[in-house]
């Protein structure tokens, strides 16, 4: 038991810490190839802290946890929308890009009532399950949220060109490669040792992937969040969370259920209703007080809502 914490505590240190290297080259690769630090997080960043999730849920699905699979991915955005997005605009409100408002939000959003379609919509059979052609198709339509990242690229003007210094190009690749592998590998010995902290202690494999493994493997997004936060980078702070969010449905899923079809357990249809659900409020906030602004009572309010049902599901679990 002591030897799992310790090992948590070094993979919370190394999420902390490399999520500082991954901001930093982030920022400057941003800079140099004049590239909008929303495009960074929506792409490097978010693909980056979305790694722990692809490489737990290829291991839970060969593994035939399939609860875990769909808990993780619904559990990460879920924690990723309300925990990180209410810890990141409490500490400075969140502004928020126009197009952010009026296209990736959306976008998120359209990604998740697809998923929630291809899982409950039974197709040639009555088993509910994301299945190979589920995955072609959410990888086709990754796909074209990478083609609109890069018309994104193409038509970026920056407004202070040349009036920063990106540093030596070796530096900031250094600090990138170094801030994802540290990711990975924090988060996975978070993941790891929690998970056999949980078991130890008596809890489903659904409670495990929606808390335990979905905050762990989240730790990476929120590790850069609050770190661009402090930064006050909001760009790459929100097109993380957004970023990730797509990722998770899109290029996750989508990976997982090509590699082995997973059944899917519909007790889970509660938690896309609260990440809709959750949505939904992110856009509304976007018209309310500050427009396109994610102030910190609103923050408080993600954060309330979060705690509330996490409590209400462990509670009920036991």
């Amino acid at each position: 038991m002591a030897v799992q914490i310790l090992l948590l505590i070094l993979g919370l240190v190394l999420l902390i810490l490399c999520a500082e290297w991954l901001v930093s080259g982030a920022s400057s690769l941003a800079r140099r190839f004049r590239i909008s630090d929303l495009t960074i997080g929506l792409t490097v960043v978010a693909f980056g802290t979305s790694a722990p999730e692809l490489v737990v849920n290829l291991f839970a699905s060969t593994s035939e946890h399939q609860d875990i699979v769909f808990g993780n991915i619904l559990g990460s955005n879920n924690f990723n929308l309300f925990i990180i997005l209410g810890i990141a605009g409490l500490i400075i409100p969140l502004k928020v890009q126009v197009s952010t408002v009026w296209k990736e939000i959306p976008m998120s959003l359209a990604a998740l009532v697809i998923f929630y379609l291809m899982v409950n919509i039974p197709f040639g059979g009555n088993q509910r399950m994301l299945g190979r052609i589920d995955g072609v198709i959410l990888l086709s339509l990754f796909g074209f949220f990478q083609y609109y990242i890069y018309r994104q690229i193409k038509n970026y003007e920056p407004e202070h060109a040349g009036s920063h210094n990106p540093g030596p190009l070796w530096k900031t690749i250094t600090f990138i490669l170094l801030g994802l592998t540290g990711l990975v590998i924090g988060g996975k010995l978070v993941v790891s040792n929690a998970v056999l902290l949980a078991k130890a202690i008596g809890i489903s494999e659904k409670v495990i992937g929606l808390t335990i493994v979905a905050a762990g493997t989240s730790l990476p997004e929120l590790a850069t969040s609050v770190v661009a936060a402090f930064k006050k980078n909001t760009d790459i702070a929100v097109g993380n969370i957004i970023g990730s969010n797509i990722f998770n449905l899109l290029l996750i899923g989508g990976t997982v259920s090509v590699v082995k079809p997973v059944a899917y357990n519909q007790i889970f249809n509660m938690d896309f209703y609260i990440l809709a659900a959750g949505t939904v409020i992110l856009f509304i906030n976007m018209f309310t007080w500050k427009k396109h602004k994610l102030d910190r009572w609103e923050a408080a309010v993600l954060l309330l809502l979060y705690v509330s049902y996490t409590v209400y599901m462990i509670t009920k679990e036991v």
